[in-house]
Parts: C-alpha cells; structure tokens; sequence
C-alpha cells in the first residue's frame, strides 16, 4: 500500500486521533473537578458548560496536544524495534539504557554490569556538582626567603592535587596514546621563581604529597594495571610520575616529582646543590612561587576525552578531602555517591571501587549512567569524546551520522582468562542529538567472554549507531494532522 507522502493527509492518522477525542475529553472534563471528586460520567454530562469549562475543554481535545503525543510514542517504539539488533546480541550479564528527552526505553537499563571507565562520567558529574566547573588545584613552591638570589635551605614542592602537572615536554613526548592537554606548567612555575631573583638553591628539593593519603595502587585492579594503566597516584604527582630522559616512572610520585623539577629549574637557570628528597615545609617557611591548574571543567574534559586514570583516581580523593578533611579512596567514592543521590539518582545498586574503573568488582546500572548524563553540568557532557574527532573515539564512527555528533564515553577490560568469569568488558554511553533535535541519552555496557575484541563489539556498536542516526522513523506531528 502506498504511503501517505510528509505533510499528505493521513487518513489511519486522523482515524486514531478521532478514537482518541473521547478519551481526552472525558479525562480533561474530569481534571476540572476539584481535587478528590470522583463524579461518575452521568454527573460530568450534567455539569454547566460555562465559558472556562468549554474552552478548556477545547484546549484538552486539541489535535496540537494529542499529535505530539502520539508521534512520539510511535517513533519510540520504532527506536525500540530497531534497538532489536543490540539487544538480540547482548548476554544477559550486559545492560543497556537509552532516553529520548528524558523517557526512558523499556531495555535492561536496571540489570547490574562491570562499567569499565564509563565509571568516569559519575566521577565527573559529582566533582563538578561538588567543586564547580571553575575549580582549580594549586601547586605551590615553599621554603626560606632568597637572600641575594640564594635560597639557603631546602625548597619544597607542595603539591595540590593537580593530576595535569607536567613539564612542557611531555605532552608533545609520545609517551601516551592521547596526549595531555590543558596541562599545568612546570617550566612556567620553575620560571616564576627565576624572575622572582633566585638563581641558586643551596640544598635539596623535596616533594610534598601530603595533602592525600598514601595509597598509590590498588589491591582490587588485577593483573598489569598498577605502574603501566595507573598509579603510582598521590596529591603531588608530575607527568604521571614521569621523569624527563629516565625510562620508568617513579617508584614515589612525590620524590619523582621533585627530581623532574629539578631539570625545569636548572632550564630556568636556577642550580641546585643537594639533590631532592620527600618532606614537607618547616614554620618558617614562606611562599616563594605557585601556579594554578586549568578550571576543573578542562580537567575532566582531559579525563574524559583521553580516559585519564590518575586525572579520575585523583578527583576522587580531592573530593574525599573537600567533603571529609582526608583525602582518601574510600572517603572520596562515599562523597560521589553521596552528590550523585542528592541530584536524584537512585544509587541504590552501585558498587563504586575506584575513579577509573579499572576494577572488575565494580558495578552500576546502565540507566545510572543514563540519569548521571541528565542531570549532569553540561560541562560533562561537552567534556565528553567525539566521535571521529577526539579522543577515544577519535577512530570511531568516523563515516556516517555519528561523525562529529555522537558524544560519549569509552570502557574497556579484558579480564583475563578469557573464559572465566568476570567477563571482558566493552562500554559506551552518551549523548546524540537526532535530526528532529530529540536527545538520545544512552549507556551500553556489555559484559561477555572476549567483548573486547573489535570483531565482537564493534557490529553491536554499528547496530547502535544505525538506529540512533535513523530516528525519528515514524510519523511527525504534521502526519498526525488532519
């Protein structure tokens, strides 16, 4: 049969409007009762019809209210049949979440699964809800006044928390596979205290990390993640422990840190005669330089985008010290479940371990991850990796309606023995903007033996993308009208 073109009159449509008219109007006369009345329709035929009760009447029935209704009923349950290419091919270990506007799809957004590092979106949601978009962490340089240029005694290279402290080497170093950005400069507070006067430090360096606890890894990450996917971590840590011409980082990331500022000083023309050390300052003490960070909305941005774990296993302790005075693990995740439960998400089922979700004991909810998004600052979501352009997704989607449109997050554990559980984890969950403008809020975790692999993953992806990019598929509004 031949179908009515966008715009033609839709006769089946005016037909369902029509069936529809009584059941509006008798639910809108009965809403103009006063609250508790539960007159029968014999009493509602009887009542006076004045000029209010007709004209909201009138307004109830109108094909402009009961269209939108019904075309966006209709094209949800298209986006749901066609969502029958994700679901057929996911185990009932995984979890799937998605809201058009806020109107969430019958799925499985309530199963429980491993999030891998989409765990980063509610780590990020709550330190912006907690600390503010324009927060930021301040590293500060203490020990004795200079005296002719010469500081006699040590110095001491406080750190505060900022997880993008680095020399200006090393976003460019190659070192990584998405490079730092928004980093905070070592050379520029090296250089700070060089046009302040001093020119020689006669005595050492220290590092000071003090202002978290001293927890550097994690026993609950498995197998070759402390050292190479993160850690060491601790409140003063530079180029993620990273020292300029030395091949492993630091065993200590405070003591690490302080001999990397060593090399910035002497750029700056500044010896030191003693070498570097851990501590922390003496009273007696003063400031000789400090720099800031970038906001924390470009510091999630980067945690997001690159899939940072020491930028999410740092935010999660500063968070536990804001909320707590201390500055560790367990205070930090008890202060995200606590800000994410006062925007309203229910947090009744998350089990939060780390800020990277590099744990494979993790687990949440997929329509969390959905409600995280919602309510979330927006500076989350524009943090957020593109796809084809930036980030994880940088390779992604790179042809077709996804390309520069989708936003979202990446997770990913191989959870090794294949054939064990827990299973191997493949994640993604964010945001598309449809071509009628809708927003498709979303949260696709798939926990099963080898996800991970591309050839897995990557054809439930596509499946994901198709119906996405394809909404709306049903009738508009104008179809639905007469």
């Amino acid at each position: 049969m031949t179908q009515p073109r966008r715009g033609q009159f839709n006769p089946v449509a005016v037909l369902v409007i029509v069936a529809l008219v009584p059941v509006v109007v008798l639910a809108g006369l009965r809403s103009l009762l006063p609250e508790g009345n539960t007159a029968s329709p014999t009493e509602l035929s009887s009542m006076p019809s004045s000029g209010a009760q007709v004209a909201a009447s009138r307004s109830v029935m109108s094909v402009r209210r009961i269209a939108p209704e019904i075309s966006g009923r209709a094209n949800r349950a298209q986006l749901v049949n066609a969502l029958g290419a994700v679901t057929s091919s996911m185990a009932s270990t995984s979890c799937f979440a998605l809201s058009v506007d806020g109107v969430p799809l019958e799925l499985s957004g309530a199963r429980t699964a491993i999030p891998a590092s989409t765990v980063k979106i509610v780590i990020a949601t709550a330190a912006i809800e907690i600390l503010g978009a324009d927060f930021t962490f301040t590293t500060r340089v203490m020990g004795p006044s200079p005296v002719g240029g010469v500081i006699n005694g040590d110095i001491v290279l406080v750190g505060g928390g900022d997880p993008l402290l680095s020399g200006d080497w090393y976003p460019n170093s190659n070192l990584d596979r998405y490079p730092v950005f928004g980093h905070t400069s070592l050379d520029a507070l090296a250089s700070s205290l060089a046009v302040s006067g001093v020119t020689e430090i006669n005595g050492r360096v220290l590092g000071d990390g003090s202002r978290y606890d001293d927890e550097w890894y994690y026993s609950e990450w498995g197998d070759g993640v402390a050292g190479i996917e993160a850690g060491p971590i601790d409140a003063l840590m530079a180029n993620d422990a990273r020292i300029e011409g030395d091949d492993y980082r630091a065993s200590d990331p405070a003591a690490g840190a302080a001999r990397e500022f060593i090399q910035r000083l002497n750029a700056a023309g500044i010896t030191v005669s003693a070498g570097s050390g851990v501590g922390v300052p003496v009273g007696t003490d003063v400031e000789l330089a400090a720099i800031d960070s970038s906001p924390l909305s470009v510091v999630i941005a980067e945690m997001l985008q690159n899939s940072d774990n020491n930028t999410a296993e740092m935010l999660v302790k500063e968070l536990g010290l804001h909320a707590t005075g201390v500055g560790s693990r367990a205070n930090g995740l008890a202060t995200v479940t606590g800000a994410l439960e006062s925007l309203g998400i229910d947090v009744s089922e998350l089990n939060l371990v780390d800020g990277s979700g590099l744990s494979n004991s993790a687990t949440l909810r997929c329509q969390t991850l959905v409600d995280a998004l919602e309510v979330a600052d927006q500076s989350v979501i524009d943090g957020l990796a593109v796809a084809g352009v930036s980030g994880t997704l940088s390779s992604v989607f790179t042809d077709g309606p996804m390309t520069g449109k989708l936003k979202a997050k990446t997770g990913t554990l191989g959870n090794l023995p294949f054939n064990q559980d827990p299973p191997a984890v493949k994640a993604l969950s964010g945001e598309f903007v449809a071509s009628g403008g809708e927003t498709l809020t979303f949260a696709l975790v798939l926990n099963q033996s080898m996800v991970n692999d591309q050839s897995n993953y990557r054809p439930i992806w596509d499946a994901l993308a198709s119906a996405m990019g394809a909404y709306p598929s049903g009738p508009t509004v104008s179809e639905m009208s007469p």
